[in-house]
């Protein structure tokens, strides 16, 4: 008898991601910061699976005073533990572009 499979959709994985980084210390919010013509960039979060190993680039917005060394350490590890333990994959590569600061 086989394992059972699971399938997990892009927008899912997508989600989970954005949620632990804006749980993240320091971080106001996942995407960018104003003008609006920044969206031009794609989305704020970004993730290719290849071969049970998840690259993700996730922007953020960093609260005002915050480090920013220490919120992108921040970030990687909230994402990491999210998704090897909602995702049961691995972290292969995370890039935190900050944005911007603000409230």
């Amino acid at each position: 008898m086989s394992r059972p499979m699971l399938a997990v959709s892009h927008p899912v994985v997508r989600e989970v991601i954005r949620l632990a980084a804006a749980e993240a210390p320091g971080v106001v919010r996942v995407g960018f910061a104003r003008p609006a013509w920044r969206r031009l960039f794609g989305a704020p979060v970004r993730v290719r699976v290849r071969d049970g190993a998840v690259e993700v680039r996730v922007v953020v917005v960093a609260r005002p005073g915050a480090s920013l060394r220490a919120l992108s350490a921040d970030v990687r590890g909230a994402v990491a533990a999210a998704v090897q333990r909602l995702l049961g994959l691995e972290l292969g590569a995370l890039t935190v572009v900050v944005d911007g600061v603000g409230s």
